[in-house]
């Protein structure tokens, strides 16, 4: 088998899952707009049935997603957003999401919001500004921040320039963790 397809093929399963999740639909439902037994949605989610073209279109139909998309196989599109560009670095779903962020000078006014998680960023280019309930910090490349979701946040440009942030977001409250340094 060519390398990264093995991978693919044994991701289908859990994207399957996530995809019925993400849109609060039963194997009941599924199975009605699919034509596709429970007990085959059941076993093609849990990996012990491999997925079939005839099995696959259906659930993308379904899900109004991309055959690509559904597999895994869809390249990482930019999500561009006012005056905010996102890169998906990740194409697992789960509980820990990498994204890339940029944010033009104009993206400086605070509007903070809470939701459920842990966020992790480092500031790749630029300076950036961070408001995190109470404070606000600038911080320049190099720089990293950590904090709860839960406190009202917000993050974008200082004003004086675009700002590029790697971001490893934790939806379930998941922490980064240091397991190495150096002296």
């Amino acid at each position: 088998m060519l390398a990264g397809v093995e991978d693919i093929i044994t991701a289908i399963g859990p994207r399957l899952r996530h995809f019925r999740r993400q849109r609060n639909r039963t194997l009941d439902e599924l199975s009605n707009a699919t034509g596709i037994s429970i007990s085959t949605l059941s076993r093609l989610e849990s990996g012990q049935r491999k997925a079939t073209l005839e099995l696959l279109l259906p659930l993308a139909r379904a899900h109004r997603v991309s055959l690509d998309e559904l597999v895994g196989t869809a390249p990482l599109r930019p999500i561009t957003r006012g005056d905010r560009t996102v890169v998906p670095l990740t194409r697992q779903p789960g509980r820990l999401q990498s994204l890339k962020m940029i944010f033009d000078a104009t993206q400086c006014e605070p509007a903070p919001r809470t939701h459920p998680g842990h966020e992790w960023f480092c500031v790749l280019s630029g300076t950036g500004r961070l408001v995190l309930g109470d404070h606000d910090v600038v911080l320049r490349t190099g720089e990293v921040a950590e904090f709860d979701t839960r406190i009202p946040h917000w993050f974008g440009s200082t004003g004086e320039g675009p700002v590029e942030i790697l971001s490893l977001f934790g939806k379930q409250g998941e922490r980064i963790r240091v397991r190495a340094k150096t002296r």
